[in-house]
């Protein structure tokens, strides 16, 4: 059993820390939030994530799992410790590392024994050196620690499923040694284990998020081309999914990547490319069709309603980013909201679990109860989040509660199109072919 203490309880640090303790570790979860630690010493938890609340609820009873505000008494015992906060976009879309700086210096600041220190944040390449460099200038006596990356490849929705299943376990440091101990605590998973120099290891991270996001633009960028031609991208992409260099994974044609990963990962590493002198064509273009998807929706409304959006009713059926989490963050149905209000759009919305986000994300959005709730009086609904339970909706009773003729957009191409269309909807997906 090691002793772990996680520097942030958002959704990757929380996830980190409970899968830790749930493999027999002795964890303490830190964050400077009261509130935060408030809810989670309280059996609640502030994030939705399958499993989650669970997976903390048996940990907590059996010792193994604990919350806290106070640096001092979270590092007394520690061994290693996770800094997993916040990273997000700054002005430029460079990376802000605040919280890291802040998470650095507390650390030091109480810095007793050696430690192994572990970025688990997406942070800039070169951050690994930049947080030694703090905290070897801030802390009192010469104390020996070091400093490895351990970038996180969690998906919101799937995220026990990814740490405990993981495809491989990326760690990077200048000290070997400390990275082979931080692979001692990953051993169990049997999993791969990729241990490289730190700035190598933290390159990986944005790279495969790079790399993911430019192949959901790509299969946009086909869905367009094949409006214009007839083709079905549902069957393009199946087909391209067999060939064993591609394969079927982040080809589904939609409205685009969201959340708190691709989107603020994409410009962080574009604006990394421009400051050192390169040239990231593909990036830009990769964020430029990303945000075409959710213009093309507005045209197509625009189109399907009359030429005119004002005053039409417009209803979004999904609001997180993806299914399975409560996550708005640069989700789709923030931008539409906005676009669709611009117009002069009456905008409507539900979600399974994202009400309570979307209270403070999207003030103005009238919130339904359900998705008949919403379609009543709409001249037009949105699929903006593919959840499970809207795939098997009545779509007669929907149909008949809108306005007529009923308009559909599938934003993430759940429905049939013929079957729509003999339903009496006026129906377009994306690159579905028309």
């Amino acid at each position: 059993m090691k002793q772990i203490t996680i520097i942030g309880t958002g959704y990757v640090g929380l996830v980190t820390g409970t899968c830790f303790a749930d493999l027999g570790n002795q964890v303490t979860c830190l964050d400077i939030d009261e509130e935060k630690i408030r809810i989670l010493n309280s059996n609640d938890v502030p994030i939705y994530e399958p499993g989650l609340r669970e997976m903390i609820s048996r940990n907590v009873k059996a010792g193994r799992l604990s919350f806290t505000s106070s640096y001092e008494e979270s590092l007394k015992d520690a061994e290693y410790v996770f800094i997993a906060v916040g990273t997000p976009s700054g002005v430029d879309g460079e990376a802000d590392l605040r919280y890291v700086r802040m998470a650095a210096e507390s650390i030091a600041d109480v810095l007793d024994h050696p430690l192994i220190i572990v970025n688990k944040s997406t942070v800039p390449v070169g951050t690994g050196d930049w947080v030694a460099d703090i905290i070897r200038k801030r802390q009192e006596g010469n104390v020996p620690f070091s400093v490895v990356s351990n970038p996180e490849f969690l998906r919101e929705g799937n995220a026990i499923n990814d740490f405990l299943n993981p495809d491989r376990v990326v760690l990077g440091s200048l000290d070997r040694e400390a990275a082979e101990k931080v692979a001692q605590l990953y051993l169990p998973l049997r999993a791969p284990i990729v241990i490289t120099d730190l700035r190598t290891a933290e390159m990986i991270k944005y790279a495969s998020n790079a790399f993911l996001a430019a192949r959901i633009s790509f299969i946009n960028e086909i869905a367009s081309i094949c409006e214009k031609l007839g083709a079905d991208v549902k069957e393009v992409a199946a087909g391209m999914g067999y060939d064993k260099r591609i394969g079927h994974y982040f080809l589904d044609a939609g409205l685009g990547y969201g959340g708190s990963c691709f989107p603020k990962d994409v410009k962080a590493l574009e604006y990394m490319a421009l400051i050192h002198g390169a040239h990231p064509q593909l990036l830009r273009a990769v964020m430029e069709i990303n945000r075409d998807q959710r213009r093309q929706t507005v045209h197509k409304l625009r189109e399907l309603l009359g030429g005119n959006l004002d005053g039409k009713v417009v209803g979004l059926l999904g609001l997180s980013f993806k299914p399975n989490t409560d996550d708005m963050r640069e989700a789709p149905s923030v931008e539409l909201a906005h676009l669709l209000a611009h117009e002069g759009a009456i905008v409507k919305g539900y979600d399974p679990v994202a009400e309570h986000v979307a209270q403070k994300v999207l003030p103005e959005l009238q919130l339904s109860s359900s998705p008949y709730d919403l379609a009543e009086g709409c001249d037009a609904l949105v699929v903006v989040t593919e959840w499970n339970e809207f795939k098997n909706l009545d779509m007669t009773r929907i149909k008949e509660v809108m306005k007529q003729p009923p308009v559909l957009i599938d934003g993430r191409n759940i429905y049939v199109p013929e079957e729509m269309k003999q339903l009496g909807f006026v129906y377009r997906g994306i690159g579905r072919g028309y």
